[in-house]
C-alpha cells in the first residue's frame, strides 16, 4: 500500500498488521523519550503514533480510556486517590474525574510532548484537564511510586505503551511490590496487559509477578480495541482485597455518560474465555 495514503503497524512476530486509510500527516517530533506522530485519518478522526505504534484515535479511543478507569473505580469501595502512570493523552484522566468520589487524581507521565500534543490534536480527551482535583506531573512514574509513603493511594492505573523502552520497568515485580507498599487497605493496580491472542505468555508473567508481590486477588478483563494487535485487548486488577464483587448499584445508576462502559459490559468484562482459564490454571 501507498505509505502516503495509508499508516500501517506491522505486527512480524504475530503475522498481523493494521492499516489506517490517512488524508495527511498533522505532525511529527521526536521528543526525549519517542517518536511522536500525528495523522488526520479517513475514517478514525485524529491517530496518535508513538515509536511505529498506534496509541489513540477519536474513533474508538473509548473503549480503552472506560474500561481501564470504571471498573477499577467501580470495584473499590470508596476511591478518593488515583494515580495513573502514564496515559499521557488524557483519556483516563478525563474518565476517572466523572467519578464524584475522586478527590485527587495524578497524572504522572515521563514524556510532557504527549500531553502537549494531545492538547492540540485531542482536546475532547484533555477537557478535564483543568479540574481542581487533577494534577499532573512529567515525571518518572516508577520513581514516583517507589518513593510514595505507605496508605497513600486507592488505585493504581498504570496505562502504558507496551513494555518496551520507557514503560519496561512497569511489568516488573519489583514495580508491583512497590505499588502493593503505597496502596491502601482495599488498593488496587490496574494495568492494560495487551492481547490474550497474541500475548498470552505476556499477561502469564504480569500476574505471577504481581501475585508475588503480594497482591493475592487477580482479574484479568476484555474488550475490544480495533487499533491494537488482534483488535482484542485487555487489563489486569491486582488487589489486596476480593475482587469478585462491585458497586453494582452504583454502577448502573452512574451520573455521567459514557460511550461504552455499562453495569452489563462490566458484568461480561468479568467473563474468562475457556483457552485463558487453561493457560492461567498452569502458571
Amino acid at each position: 500500500m501507498n505509505p502516503t495514503e495509508w499508516f500501517t503497524e506491522q505486527v512480524p512476530a504475530a503475522g498481523t498488521a493494521f492499516s489506517l486509510k490517512i488524508k495527511n500527516k498533522l505532525h511529527e517530533e521526536q521528543s526525549e523519550f519517542q517518536f511522536l506522530e500525528m495523522y488526520e485519518t479517513e475514517t478514525f478522526g485524529n491517530l496518535m503514533v508513538i515509536d511505529g505504534c498506534t496509541m489513540v484515535s477519536t474513533r474508538d479511543n473509548f473503549f480503552y480510556h472506560e474500561m481501564m478507569s470504571h471498573p477499577a473505580l467501580y470495584t473499590h469501595p470508596n476511591p478518593k486517590t488515583v494515580w495513573i502512570i502514564g496515559g499521557g493523552d488524557c483519556g483516563t484522566l478525563r474518565e476517572v474525574l466523572k467519578h464524584p468520589l475522586v478527590e485527587h487524581a495524578v497524572q504522572i507521565d515521563i514524556d510532557e510532548r504527549v500531553t502537549r500534543l494531545a492538547e492540540i490534536y485531542f482536546p475532547e480527551l484533555c477537557e478535564s484537564n483543568g479540574d481542581p482535583r487533577a494534577e499532573l506531573k512529567f515525571i518518572d512514574g516508577i520513581k514516583w511510586v517507589k518513593d510514595a509513603a505507605p496508605n497513600s493511594v486507592d488505585i493504581i492505573i498504570v496505562d502504558s505503551t507496551d513494555p518496551v523502552g520507557p514503560a519496561e520497568g512497569l511489568f516488573s515485580a519489583a514495580f508491583y511490590r512497590d505499588c502493593a507498599a503505597c496502596l491502601t487497605e482495599n488498593g488496587m493496580v490496574i494495568q492494560q496487559s495487551e492481547s490474550a491472542l497474541l500475548h498470552l505468555k505476556l499477561i502469564g508473567e504480569m500476574r505471577d509477578a504481581m501475585s508475588s508481590a503480594g497482591f493475592g486477588h487477580l482479574q484479568t478483563l476484555f474488550f475490544p480495541q480495533c487499533l491494537y494487535p488482534s483488535g482484542w485487548w485487555s487489563a489486569t486488577i491486582a488487589s489486596k482485597a476480593d475482587l469478585s464483587k462491585f458497586r453494582e448499584h452504583d454502577s448502573a445508576n452512574k451520573p455521567f455518560e459514557t460511550v461504552y462502559y455499562n453495569v452489563d459490559i462490566h458484568k461480561a468484562s468479568l467473563a474468562q474465555p475457556e483457552f485463558f482459564k487453561k493457560a492461567m490454571a498452569l502458571k
